[in-house]
């Protein structure tokens, strides 16, 4: 089983769940993070870091957010890792909580 990053993390971007990941497997694109499900560990330490709770485990993921397994595994093979905590997105907390924010996922 993985974590998978979803829809709440377009456009937010925080990035304290990166810091807590012992097996660096958070990936950064322009405006979403995503974790890669081969070096994931199942750990559960980043889930309750997510102040967007956009984190689930694999198993929890809500149906309407399943394609995000998809693009998380995707994605992961084309951004870059990211190791260390930075500042969220400058309207990050304007943001959260804002329904199908899918269209503004930026590759």
């Amino acid at each position: 089983m993985t974590y998978v990053v979803t829809e709440n993390c377009i456009k937010c971007k925080y990035t304290d769940c990166v810091e807590v990941c012992p097996v660096d497997c958070f990936h950064e694109g322009p405006n979403f993070l995503v974790i890669d499900p081969e070096e994931c560990i199942d750990c559960t330490l980043c889930e309750p870091e997510c102040p967007a709770e956009a984190i689930f485990a694999e198993d929890d993921t809500p149906a309407e957010m399943e394609n995000y397994l998809q693009l998380n595994a995707e994605l992961a093979k084309i951004w870059p890792v990211i190791t260390e905590k930075k500042d969220p997105l400058p309207d990050a907390e304007k943001w959260d909580g804002v329904k199908d924010k899918l269209k503004y996922l930026e590759r």
